[in-house]
C-alpha cells in the first residue's frame, strides 16, 4: 500500500496531464485526424508541456529556487506557474485552433486558468494541490468528452476518479498537503474545465 501511495504522486504528477488529456481526446474522438497531424500535435504538446518544464524545473534546481519537483515549499511555486502558464498560452496560439480542435482546445483554456488561479493562490501564500487540480480538470474534460460524443467512458472516468482518490490519500499520507490544499486543487480544476464546457458542449 505505501508503494502505491508513493507511486502516485509520480504516476499522476500534473505535468503528465496536458499530454494524457490529448491523447485521450484523439484515441476516443470519432472525428479523423491524419496520423501524421495527430503525432505532430501529441509531440509538440509533450515538448512545450513535459520536457522544457522539467529543463525550467533543473535550472531552478541549480540556482536553488526550487528543492523537489513537488514544489513542496510555497515560495517555490510562483515562477514554474507563470511558466508554464506561458508555455500552455504558446500551445493555444501555435499547436491549437478552437475550430478545428475546439474540446481540446478548450481544455487547454482550462488548465491555464487552473493554473493563473494556483498561481494568485501562491500570491496570497496559499498552496493548492496541482495533483489534484490536474487530475479533477482532467476527469471534468473526459465527462465532456463522453456527453459531447454520446459514448460510454464509464471506465475510463471511474479509473481517473480512483486515481484521483489514491493520490489525495498520498498526498495526505506524506503530509504533502492539508485538507484544505486539496480542497483548493479539487476547485481550481474542477471550475476552470466546468465553465470552459460552455463552449464546447
Amino acid at each position: 500500500m505505501k508503494f502505491l501511495l508513493k507511486s502516485a504522486s509520480f504516476i499522476f504528477h500534473p505535468l503528465w496531464i496536458p499530454l494524457v488529456g490529448s491523447l485521450l481526446y484523439f484515441l476516443f474522438t470519432p472525428r479523423f485526424f491524419p496520423s501524421g497531424v495527430t503525432q505532430a500535435k501529441l509531440l509538440a504538446i509533450a515538448i512545450l508541456t513535459i520536457f522544457i518544464p522539467v529543463v525550467f524545473y533543473f535550472l531552478l534546481k541549480n540556482l536553488g529556487k526550487a528543492q523537489s519537483i513537488f514544489l513542496e515549499d510555497v515560495n517555490e511555486r510562483k515562477w514554474p506557474l507563470l511558466f508554464f502558464a506561458i508555455l500552455v498560452t504558446m500551445v493555444l496560439n501555435q499547436i491549437l485552433n478552437a475550430y478545428n480542435y475546439a474540446e481540446l482546445y478548450y481544455f487547454f483554456v482550462g488548465i491555464l486558468f487552473s493554473t493563473l488561479l494556483a498561481f494568485v493562490l501562491v500570491m496570497f501564500r496559499l498552496k493548492a494541490s496541482l495533483h489534484i487540480m490536474g487530475l479533477s480538470g482532467l476527469i471534468i474534460f473526459i465527462i465532456g468528452i463522453s456527453l459531447n460524443f454520446k459514448i460510454n467512458l464509464t471506465y475510463t472516468i471511474s479509473f481517473l476518479i480512483l486515481a484521483l482518490g489514491i493520490t489525495a490519500s498520498s498526498r495526505i499520507y506524506y503530509k504533502a498537503h492539508t485538507f484544505n490544499e486539496l480542497l483548493l486543487g479539487l476547485l481550481c480544476g474542477v471550475i476552470p474545465q466546468t465553465l470552459v464546457l460552455y463552449f464546447w458542449l
